[in-house]
């Protein structure tokens, strides 16, 4: 039978409001979770600031309790706690799926998702996108695996594969750089150099692994970096000084990151080995231009990183074992709480710059 619900709806024009609606019965391969609280991603804030053509549903990260599986599904059952994600949570489950939904909202409003939505006290999503975890783990925090500890951890994990010893700049240290930050750390990189405006935040940072922090906001945020990498011991391109990091992560994506992580990367070892990569974390909202001729003679490398390149039935486990273990300090780091009814407010706190890690909706409260 149909499951009552209140989700957050975004119109085309206007502020984001809260609709009490009837989510139908599952298909074969959906599952409907009621939710116990769900993250507040900086990726939608792109979708609300830009131009809607259609009413959207939006959220992507979230757990809660599965309270009906449709008949093709295999991998969970009514009462079983789930993690939901908008990253296919296998390689098979990823050439199975065909994408998002449209729900009615009720005065004759229909809504779309691209994926998922995980903004309302319940949600219907495809099966493909819900990983079962144990029962023991916290409802709430943990809701932010999903995607800001899997996009930032998941970088450095897998797209870059980061090892011990590598030094490491992460450029914006909100939630989806902290997490990369403690990826950074469990890998024994070092240094980890923790790059914002705002200088709270780079202390903030120290607590996940940091070992320091560069104030873009007080002078050029590379000539920093490259004074604190700076090694005599090893010479560029036609003598030219050994400064920068292995891996630079940009989790902001503006042209200004984009640019600066290309340039805050080590020059190579003509004949001896590659420089180092820049990797693009953040949406990016601009096309940017790379300067060919340092990555040329520098050996470099700028490549992209969706969903940090996980697969979220095998790397969900790792990241709740870190929280177990006290390496993931998920409870530092969400910082702000929000009812379903504040959802405007907590998007504007996210848009103002007044979360310092990641905040998210507690559907209990």
């Amino acid at each position: 039978m149909p499951t009552a619900a209140r989700i957050v709806v975004a119109p085309v024009e206007g502020d984001l409001y809260v609709a009490d609606v009837a989510l139908p019965d599952p298909g074969p391969r959906q599952v409907v979770v009621r939710q116990y609280a769900s993250g507040v991603c900086h990726s939608q804030l792109h979708q609300l600031h830009g131009v809607r053509r259609r009413p959207m549903l939006l959220g992507h990260e979230s757990t809660g309790v599965v309270v009906a599986a449709g008949s093709e599904v295999t991998h969970v059952a009514e009462g079983d706690t789930v993690l939901v994600t908008w990253v296919p949570r296998s390689r098979a489950e990823a050439a199975r799926w065909h994408g998002g939904l449209t729900l009615d909202v009720g005065g004759g409003v229909q809504a779309t998702t691209s994926d998922v939505f995980t903004w309302g006290d319940h949600t219907i999503v495809d099966q493909s996108l819900v990983v079962q975890v144990p029962p023991t783990i916290d409802t709430h925090v943990t809701a932010i695996i999903g995607c800001a500890v899997m996009t930032g951890a998941g970088a450095v994990m897998h797209t870059a594969g980061v090892r011990a010893g590598q030094s490491v700049a992460v450029f914006g240290v909100g939630g989806v750089g902290l997490s990369a930050v403690v990826a950074a750390a469990v890998a024994g990189a070092d240094p980890i150099i923790a790059v914002d405006l705002d200088s709270a935040k780079l202390d903030f940072a120290r607590r996940f692994g940091a070992t320091h922090g560069v104030d873009a906001s007080g002078g050029d945020a590379v000539e920093q970096i490259r004074a604190l990498t700076a090694d005599r011991s090893r010479i560029a391109f036609r003598g030219a000084p050994m400064t920068g990091v292995d891996w630079a992560f940009d989790c902001i994506g503006v042209r200004a990151t984009m640019e600066q992580i290309v340039a805050a990367a080590r020059p190579g070892v003509l004949g001896g080995e590659p420089g180092g990569t820049a990797v693009l974390v953040g949406v990016p909202q601009t096309t940017v231009e790379l300067p060919a001729v340092e990555m040329l003679i520098g050996e470099k490398r700028f490549i992209g990183s969706i969903g940090g390149s996980c697969s979220p039935d095998e790397d969900f486990p790792v990241f709740l074992q870190w929280h177990a273990e006290g390496r993931l300090d998920l409870d530092a780091l969400v910082t702000e709480r929000f009812s379903i009814d504040e959802i405007n407010e907590a998007c504007a706190a996210l848009t103002e710059g007044r979360i310092s890690g990641r905040a998210i909706l507690d559907f209990t409260r």
